[in-house]
């Protein structure tokens, strides 16, 4: 009896300690996990919380990675919503950036990356920001809005932030002025502090002004780097044309943009390490690259019918798009062959030798559209793949990437949750966005004639 209910204790105690592993194993605070948040930096980043399968669950960014993160798993009053997602969070991951702007930039380009469920289940409307600027206006304003609108202005965004979306643009107004309300002609205290253009009292035109915004909406971008070589070649110019009053402007605007990229915005780095992207990391191995792919293009051809036919690139620099490196091409033979159009399209982009040359190209189909381009792409060295869908963009779509390899190709069915599924299909989707968007606006102007 005795030695009976010594041996049922046992086992009840090894119950009890396999389930208590069990448990730690999947809490939030495992022994794997809390040793990781130690090595949290001080530094300002993109955190990435993840489940039990690995899957990206919640993107989020930080001024300070060590204290944001490791908020999550304190003892402090939190609503429901947040207390469920901690209850998810099985590990965490995270990327250092040099700024909090950086870590903005960042944030938005990884939640259309990874489109996590805890993001649109937290998300409150109203910290989701654009800024808006309709330069059909003869002045056009800045300002910003939760919810887009089809009215021919521009949007950038979304921004997941307002405060420190609001905070880059008082320092940026400072080299490009601007007006945050509808221009009136009255002077006002910003006008004095040289925080507008000064239309109001003669010092300068609108048609001066909008080239200026126009520089903003790229730095907005992330298009710093090609803001920063265009002023430069404009004051070169206008110097060697003895438009002293031009070149002095590019010139103040570009040492201010170089002390802010030092002071406060962006440092002389690109801001997303590409080291740190593991979907990069998996292209690498996949095609055999000497490095990862830091250029990668992607194509998609838009029509109906063969009318209004379009092409799209679209750039991703270091894993993130680049809208200021984005193309359109309106095809010279308008007819309903997209491999036609395809190498039409991409026989117009080789020619452009000041363009960077890619790492790689992802076009929008597999191997039909793959054959069509190859006798283009093959003299380059350029690495080529393809993403073989059943024509759908939706959410779930399967993601199956095409790779030539001597005179054959090989399918690899990627794991929709992997990072390198998701941005594939970020890519591949930005892609076809794109070109619809061309295509959209050709067919209503089309209508308006």
């Amino acid at each position: 009896m005795a030695g009976t209910e010594l041996a049922d204790s046992d086992h009840a105690n090894l119950d009890v300690k396999g389930v208590k592993s069990t448990r730690e194993e999947n809490h939030p605070r495992s022994e794997k996990l809390t040793e990781k948040l130690k090595t949290l930096p001080a530094a300002p980043g993109v955190y990435f919380h993840k489940d039990a399968d690995g899957n990206v669950i919640y993107v989020g960014k930080a001024a300070v990675l060590k204290n944001r993160v490791r908020q999550y798993f304190h003892k402090t009053n939190k609503d429901v919503k947040t207390e469920a997602l901690v209850r998810e969070i099985a590990d965490t991951d995270w990327i250092v950036v040099d700024t909090e702007m950086d870590a903005l930039f960042l944030e938005s380009e990884m939640i259309k990356r990874y489109k996590p469920k805890w993001n649109i289940l937290l998300r409150d409307d109203k910290n989701v920001n654009y800024v808006r600027i309709n330069m059909k206006s003869e002045v056009p304003y800045v300002s910003f809005t939760r919810t887009p609108q089809d009215d021919k202005a521009d949007y950038i965004g979304p921004f997941y932030s307002k405060l420190p979306l609001e905070k880059a643009l008082r320092i940026l107004r400072k080299v490009f002025p601007y007006y945050d309300k509808p221009y009136d002609g009255k002077k006002t205290l910003n006008t004095d502090l040289g925080l507008t253009p000064g239309i109001e009292v003669g010092n300068s035109m609108p048609a001066e002004y909008k080239k200026n915004l126009r520089k903003l909406e790229l730095y907005l971008q992330g298009g710093r780097h090609k803001l920063l070589k265009d002023l430069e070649k404009q004051m070169k110019a206008a110097a060697k044309a003895e438009r002293f009053e031009e070149a002095a402007e590019a010139r103040k605007q570009l040492f201010a943009l170089r002390e802010l990229q030092k002071k406060i915005v962006f440092s002389d780095r690109e801001f997303l390490d590409i080291s740190s992207d593991q979907a990069l990391l998996e292209l690498q191995q996949i095609l055999s690259l000497e490095h990862p792919p830091r250029r990668i293009e992607g194509y998609d051809i838009s029509h109906q019918s063969g009318t209004n036919v379009v092409g799209s690139m679209v750039v991703f620099v270091n894993g993130v798009s680049d809208r200021s490196e984005y193309r359109k091409f309106k095809l010279h033979r308008q007819q309903n062959n997209d491999f036609a159009a395809l190498h039409e399209v991409l026989e117009r982009r080789l020619k452009h030798s000041e363009w960077e040359s890619p790492d790689l190209i992802l076009l929008d189909g597999g191997e039909p559209q793959l054959e069509a381009v190859k006798d283009l792409l093959l003299p380059t060295r350029i690495k080529f793949i393809g993403r073989d869908k059943d024509g759908s963009h939706g959410r779930n779509s399967a993601v199956e990437i095409v790779i030539p390899e001597n005179c054959s190709y090989r399918h690899l069915q990627l794991d929709s949750s992997s990072h390198l599924a998701k941005l594939i299909a970020r890519i591949d989707d930005e892609a076809h966005r794109f070109a619809i968007t061309y295509h959209t606006l050709l067919k209503r102007k089309g209508l308006l004639k």
